[in-house]
């Protein structure tokens, strides 16, 4: 309470509900659009019977009877299910083994609007095993089990683990139960328990102070049961939050949050404008103030679009500008994903503005942008990539009839990982194994279309 200062730094209230039953990741971050004579009135919702639970509904009910109690607003933010085994994005409930019912959707999306989609602990937006077809699938990805290591992975439990998937079960429960449970905005953060905002890889102090920089952190295990072990090398230098907010205070960020117009990075400090509508053209992403347009025309990041004119097709207006201190911008993408007439999930990635003369080969890939990075200095070069991309983008694909969500993905150009400075500063060789170059990247919020 005393370093918040409305107007310039915003200090919210909150705390981490860790549930872990069986080593499952079920992990929620609180917090409290109030101020501490509301927030104090009661103590914090814990995971240990018989004060707490560690099944997320209710922590639902806890957060409900807050409000109730002081007429003030919070919401639940979960995180690390690509470390939940299956459990964090599922079709049955994993607490009882049954179906869920609309009750159940519209709670869970009342009280949990955004999902964290990258952080130390692996990112989550997307599994080259669920999306083989997508060239940056596979991004810094921890899969061998769950948070403690104790139950190995499966593929099966892939599916219920990962944002991009989730996105597209929500569709499949919309249709079964008529309300979205899994209908997230995206955010990134750190989930490092340093108190130091320190996502940037030159600047990487890891998960806690045992992992801070020295020439032995690479091989510090941070789980390890048998042969199956995270080492330090395998964090994360990710990630931020990013919110479009109407003023820099606890009501308008978290307003705006709830609203979901919201987007997560993987550290660099890009500025990303996302907006769909029906009417967008390509005149408007010759305008210096795309936002304008785009509120204007359509909706932002962590909206629904309006119904569908006769014979169009959605339009989207996406823009994004390199982080000053980061790399340039490879491309931007717009994942959609969609129901067949049977309600299997589908999806498709594709690129809608890049850098350079690059064309799309026969295959329809665009060729790689190229790599500057000088591994042994832990140096690059902009001389690729582009400053600021804007593209307006026209769904191809458009079926009325089939409910769809979109979102952009925004990749820089490669440039060192955290170990590449680590290796440089301590004067140190790394095994093999352990990458040393990163594209950084950023995932919007998503749009919606229900027919």
């Amino acid at each position: 309470e005393d370093y918040n200062d409305p107007g310039r730094f915003t200090a919210f209230i909150g705390y981490e509900w860790t549930s872990n039953t069986g080593g499952n990741n079920l992990h929620r971050v609180v917090i409290f659009r109030d101020d501490a004579d509301k927030a104090s009135v009661v103590e914090p919702y814990t995971t240990l019977a018989p004060l707490g639970s560690d099944n997320p509904r209710d922590l639902w009910n806890w957060l409900n009877a807050y409000e109730g109690k002081t007429g003030g607003q919070v919401l639940a933010i979960a995180h690390n299910g690509n470390l939940s085994n299956g459990i964090m994005f599922p079709i049955l409930d994993s607490f009882t083994g049954r179906s869920f019912d609309r009750a159940y959707a519209e709670t869970r999306a009342k009280w949990e609007p955004l999902y964290e989609a990258t952080q130390i602990k692996g990112d989550g937006e997307a599994h080259p095993f669920l999306s083989p077809n997508d060239e940056f699938a596979d991004y810094e990805t921890w899969d061998q089990g769950n948070l403690d290591l104790s139950v190995p992975k499966e593929n099966d439990m892939l599916q219920y683990e990962y944002a991009r998937t989730g996105l597209q079960t929500g569709l499949q429960l919309q249709r079964e139960l008529g309300v979205n449970p899994y209908k997230f905005g995206m955010i990134g953060s750190t989930d490092s328990h340093t108190g130091l905002a320190t996502a940037e890889e030159e600047n990487f102090f890891g998960k806690h102070s045992g992992v801070e920089p020295s020439p032995e952190r690479y091989k510090h295990p941070m789980a390890q049961i048998g042969d199956k072990k995270y080492e330090s090398w395998q964090m994360v230098g990710s990630g931020y939050a990013a919110v479009w907010a109407t003023e820099n205070t606890r009501e308008a960020i978290f307003d705006a949050m709830m609203r979901k117009e919201t987007y997560a990075t993987t550290g660099p400090r890009m500025l990303v404008r996302f907006f769909g509508g029906w009417e967008f053209t390509e005149e408007d992403a010759q305008s210096r103030l795309p936002a304008n347009a785009g509120y204007t025309k359509g909706v932002p990041m962590g909206g629904d679009l309006t119904p569908a004119p006769s014979g169009k097709a959605p339009t989207f207006l996406v823009a994004a500008l390199k982080d000053p201190l980061s790399g340039n911008l490879d491309r931007i993408q717009i994942v959609k994903g969609w129901l067949d007439d049977d309600g299997n999930r589908n999806e498709k990635v594709y690129d809608v503005a890049w850098s350079g003369d690059r064309r799309p080969g026969s295959d329809g890939k665009l060729p790689p942008v190229g790599n500057t990075v000088d591994v042994a200095n832990a140096t690059w070069t902009n001389t690729i990539g582009a400053p600021e991309l804007i593209s307006v983008w026209t769904d191809p694909d458009f079926d009325a009839d089939v409910p769809a969500v979109y979102y952009a993905r925004v990749i820089e150009i490669p440039t060192p990982r955290w170990t590449a400075y680590e290796a440089y500063r301590f004067g140190i060789t790394l095994p093999s194994e352990v990458p040393m170059i990163t594209q950084e990247r950023a995932y919007t919020s998503p749009i919606w279309y229900t027919p």
